[in-house]
């Protein structure tokens, strides 16, 4: 499969480090079992858009994130599967527009997704890029009320701007401003991701133990 112009997977993602991701399991799993979860989605989510990439030859994958200098990042930079940029300053709808907008004038279409959806394969990922290459977005809804991706040609700043993110408003007026935008929205089905702990039940059984130790967590 080849996307009809140049796409880019971009992950949001920061460094599993105890205490800093995955705040709202930290009651039920603790500080370093919720780091621990945090890295085995991220390595599951890198996985399945590296896997999407080498199906699709003008599909590539980059990773945003805070501190593009934290020693987790070491193997990605070292394999140079895929590319690490910062986020920069400002709220999670600043970041992801900032990243749109340096994508798509680099003449890319670009695929947001965070690192928190097990059920995000590459499957899922192929086809979310095979509508974008005939369309203008896609998004894939999360079950919570939100997206677990977004895709666009354009930095449409309107989607961006004011809204309640990690509410259950997010994707619905999204969706609103987008058609009123005069843009058509492709939704694939939705999908659980793994944010507060009801969202524990939709682990697959693989990820359920939390086994090992966080490599970002570890003293240098």
């Amino acid at each position: 499969m080849m996307p009809a112009v140049p796409c880019r997977i971009v992950i949001f993602a920061k460094a599993p480090v105890p205490g800093a991701v995955k705040t709202r399991l930290i009651p039920v799993l603790g500080a370093d079992r919720a780091a621990r979860l945090a890295e085995q989605m991220f390595h599951h989510t890198l996985d399945q858009a590296l896997a999407a990439a080498r199906q699709a030859s003008r599909l590539s994958v980059e990773i945003c994130t805070p501190d593009t200098t934290h020693v987790f990042w070491e193997p990605v930079h070292l394999s140079g599967k895929a590319t690490i940029t910062p986020q920069g300053d400002g709220d999670l709808g600043q970041r992801m527009l900032r990243a749109v907008r340096r994508v798509s004038g680099e003449g890319a279409a670009c695929v947001l997704i965070g690192s928190d959806c097990p059920s995000l394969t590459a499957d899922v990922l192929l086809t979310a890029v095979a509508i974008l290459a005939a369309a203008e977005m896609v998004v894939v809804p999360a079950l919570d009320g939100g997206y677990v991706l977004l895709g666009l040609h354009q930095a449409h700043s309107w989607l961006f701007e004011d809204i309640p993110w990690s509410t259950a408003n997010v994707l619905a007026l999204t969706r609103q401003r987008a058609e009123t935008l005069g843009l058509r929205v492709n939704c694939l089905s939705p999908l659980a991701d793994i944010d507060e702990p009801g969202d524990l039940v939709h682990l697959p059984a693989e990820m359920a133990s939390f086994p090992g130790e966080t490599v970002a967590g570890k003293v240098r």
